[in-house]
């Protein structure tokens, strides 16, 4: 590999850790905006319309408007997009809830089981293949799920609800004919109406405190900030690192997430260390199959080559 290729991937990998990174700390930031009066509803409202700021910057910044052209001339595509608005907008919804109603562990546990979730959605949808790892980890998440359940006295409805609309968000953007930060942009203008509309709505309910200080308005800005950047990090870093760099990394967010629900003082039983023991070794499962299937991928290659 040369130094500029080594360089690069360094780059990415660095990229990729902060991106991760920082959906992992999202918590802090929901946290201390309910801290500072902000409701989850209002929380939401601000996220949605402060992020079609940075997404149109990010578009203007990379070139893309003939692209978001195309897409808002293109019926199909934007019908499709309408739909991954509304997925987003009930996971954003839905995690913003839970980590300023202390309740961050159900969301981690969504956002471990996230990615075996796609697994499942693969095989029914997109007719892909799941290997015997693939369903010991899939299995072993289940069993956590259902502990879970145990421990709560109840359906974990959260890490349910963030899962599968997470997981419908990533199926329909996977058939939209539009990158990351071309969707998102059009993704933002389809969220103006409803964070219009719920910031009038708040407002005459006596509910908004965005606009109250220069701090509450720093808050509110940096909401959509920390929506958008991590999102341009990630996928700059996904064209350039490994697939299996990103199976293991993506599981980053969802443990600092559940680091900082434990250090909120959310109850942990024994149950449910139980349940996240075995979510944990569902994870672990995937993440090393994904890489052991990589580095199969590449033997094979290189005894094809060396053949050659």
């Amino acid at each position: 590999m040369s130094s500029s290729a080594a360089s690069e991937t360094r780059n990415a990998l660095i990229a990729a850790l902060v991106c991760y990174t920082a959906w992992g700390v999202f918590p802090l930031l929901f946290m201390a905006m309910a801290h500072s009066g902000f409701t989850a509803p209002e929380i939401l409202t601000q996220r949605a319309v402060w992020a079609l700021l940075f997404a149109a910057a990010l578009v203007l910044a990379t070139g893309r408007m003939a692209q978001v052209r195309s897409v808002l001339t293109t019926p199909a595509t934007l019908g499709w997009l309408l739909l991954s608005t509304v997925m987003i907008l009930i996971n954003w919804g839905a995690y913003v809830w839970a980590t300023t109603q202390h309740h961050t562990l159900e969301a981690s546990l969504g956002y471990y089981i996230n990615p075996l979730l796609n697994m499942v959605a693969g095989l029914f949808l997109f007719r892909e293949r799941i290997d015997k790892w693939g369903w010991v980890a899939i299995g072993s998440a289940a069993v956590g799920v259902v502990l879970q359940t145990l421990a709560l006295g109840r359906a974990p409805w959260l890490s349910i609800l963030i899962a599968l609309s997470f997981a419908a968000y990533g199926v329909i953007r996977k058939r939209v004919a539009a990158d990351a930060q071309t969707g998102l942009f059009v993704e933002c203008l389809l969220m103006i109406p409803f964070g219009v509309g719920m910031l009038v709505w708040l407002s005459q309910a006596g509910q908004v405190v965005g606009f109250a200080s220069p701090a509450h308005w720093a808050w509110s800005v940096s909401s959509g900030l920390a929506t958008v950047l991590p999102l341009a990090l990630f996928a700059w870093s996904a064209r350039r690192l490994p697939l299996s760099t990103i199976g293991f990394l993506q599981f980053l967010a969802p443990t600092l997430q559940f680091a900082i629900g434990v250090a909120s003082g959310e109850p942990l039983t024994l149950l449910r260390i139980l349940s996240f023991v075995f979510i944990w070794a569902g994870a672990a499962v995937f993440a090393l199959a994904a890489l052991w299937r990589k580095r199969a991928e590449r033997q094979a290659i290189k005894t094809v080559v060396d053949a050659v």
